[in-house]
């Protein structure tokens, strides 16, 4: 470790060499300085922190591992900050000595997206303040924050961030730097539609605040743009009411266009508050029947559920409908026994080849059934596939690249595999592209959270209308192209 002075050591520094400390920082913590350890190279001058800069080789080992266990690249230094400052000094370190940068969330990433090979990868967990809830109803957070934590503390206060992904333990900034889709994204749009301001600091060291009126071009580039432009270091959110109780649909389809169609009609109407759903193999082993997951919210949120008006002219096959009323937090937290289960039989510790896809709704049978037909049970794995509706007209983050529909689904294949079958893993990545290109013929795009080679010519495409933007962009806030090279948009991975 790296010896650690004073957070005024680090301030007063910083204000030497002119530099602009972020205004708000509520993610400020106070961490014990480690024993120093000597750093050569290129590590031999580092700033001083308030956190820890590790170099020892657990600490890098895994930062060259994500949650796909099957991309690795080893970084030269992983910083866990125990400032806002932090980031700023080890930015404008970075950025003198030509290092590449990963901000790293919970690690969940599928194709090493948060890695770098011989960089600085920048750990935000621990930057892990709630702020206060205001009378507007918006909380600001760090960037560490799990979703599950601000549940929590925004429960307390009647109140609930609108859109969840399913898994409830990633981070603000991760999600906000994808996108953040969820069962409610049909009635909000994504989690990146509901942010008022970001804090940010940029490829070149900045710490900036920005929202719709104030760097409104730093604001767009850096809600899911994937890292290249900035740092998410907090996040300031939008809050509704929450419910007090759910009840929470399971409900069986034979047929995938049936099902398809009533999920259509659901997104339409906004009969429920969230609206999933998994495609399941049947006898045969083809993927052609499904389960509709559905929600709605009771008081105070809305009004008491009424299963005769809710399931009104769908079709499903009723004798095996799941109906249940449950807590609130206890829906939202509805993975927790599953995810368990999956750690303690190994499952966890899988490869996750995951491939995520935007299919047009005008075409999603017939799209979505080209990609399920080729779909075995060996190639899913331990894994499931989800298909639900969105709706486009909420989806207004313009690097969110959805397809030009009105109601486009996604389509996630998520994998597992034993980590060890490199192979299955290679033909799985091959499988990815096949399917994505499928989709791309009909209209569509991927939802980049999964395992899919692309060129910068495929990054290009994938932006279209929206590539000018971007690439304005990072020629300003990350001119050194440091940020998040994993991903291969503007250097080669």
């Amino acid at each position: 470790m790296v010896q650690i002075p004073s957070r005024r050591t680090v301030l007063r520094g910083l204000a030497g060499t002119g530099a602009a400390v972020i205004g708000f920082d509520p993610f400020a913590r106070s961490w014990a300085a480690a024993g120093a350890t000597g750093a050569h190279g290129p590590l031999a001058h580092v700033p001083p922190l308030d956190g820890t800069l590790a170099t020892d080789a657990t600490s890098l080992d895994a930062a060259a591992d994500d949650y796909g266990h099957h991309v690795h690249r080893r970084p030269l230094a992983v910083l866990r900050p125990g400032s806002v400052a932090d980031v700023v000094a080890m930015i404008r370190f970075c950025n003198t000595h030509g290092l590449p940068i990963a901000p790293r969330g919970q690690g969940h990433g599928t194709f090493g997206q948060a890695q770098v090979d011989g960089g600085l990868v920048i750990e935000t967990s621990t930057l892990a303040g709630i702020g206060p809830v205001t009378r507007d109803r918006t909380v600001t957070v760090g960037a560490g924050v799990k979703w599950s934590a601000l549940a929590k503390a925004t429960l307390a206060h009647g109140l609930t961030p609108p859109v969840f992904t399913d898994y409830l333990e990633l981070s603000v900034g991760g999600t906000l730097a994808v996108g953040g889709l969820g069962g409610q994204t049909h009635q909000h749009g994504a989690q990146v539609d509901n942010i008022t301001a970001l804090q940010v600091v940029t490829g070149a060291g900045e710490p900036l605040t920005c929202s719709p009126t104030r760097h409104a071009d730093l604001f767009e580039a850096t809600l899911a743009g994937l890292g290249q432009c900035s740092v998410i270091v907090g996040a300031t959110l939008t809050l509704v009411p929450a419910p007090d109780t759910v009840r929470h649909y399971l409900l069986p389809y034979d047929d995938l266009e049936t099902y398809l169609d009533d999920q259509r009609r659901l997104a339409e109407d906004r009969r429920f508050a969230y609206l999933e759903g998994q495609v399941t193999a049947d006898a045969s082993g083809a993927f052609s029947t499904a389960v509709l997951e559905a929600a709605a919210y009771g008081p105070p949120a809305g009004p008491a559920p009424d299963d005769t008006l809710l399931l009104d002219g769908l079709r499903h096959t009723a004798s095996g409908a799941q109906i249940s009323d449950v807590t609130y937090g206890d829906f939202l937290d509805r993975l927790a026994p599953t995810v368990a289960a999956l750690k303690e039989s190994g499952v966890w510790a899988y490869a996750h080849p995951w491939l995520n896809l935007l299919i047009p709704g005008d075409s999603v049978a017939a799209t979505a059934g080209a990609v399920l037909a080729d779909l075995t049970e060996a190639d899913l794995g331990a894994g499931l596939v989800l298909l639900y509706p969105l709706t486009g007209a909420r989806l207004t983050t313009p690097l969110l690249r959805t397809p030009d529909d009105p109601m486009p689904y996604l389509l996630a294949l998520l994998r597992a595999v034993p980590a060890t079958d490199t192979a299955a893993v290679d033909r799985l990545l091959t499988a990815n592209r096949k399917a994505y290109d499928t989709v791309a013929a009909a209209g569509g795009t991927q939802y980049p959270v999964g395992s899919l080679p692309f060129t910068r010519a495929d990054w290009r495409h994938h932006y279209g209308a929206a590539w000018p933007q971007l690439a304005a962009a990072k020629a300003t806030y990350d001119p050194k192209a440091l940020l998040v090279p994993g991903r291969g948009i503007f250097q080669t991975v």
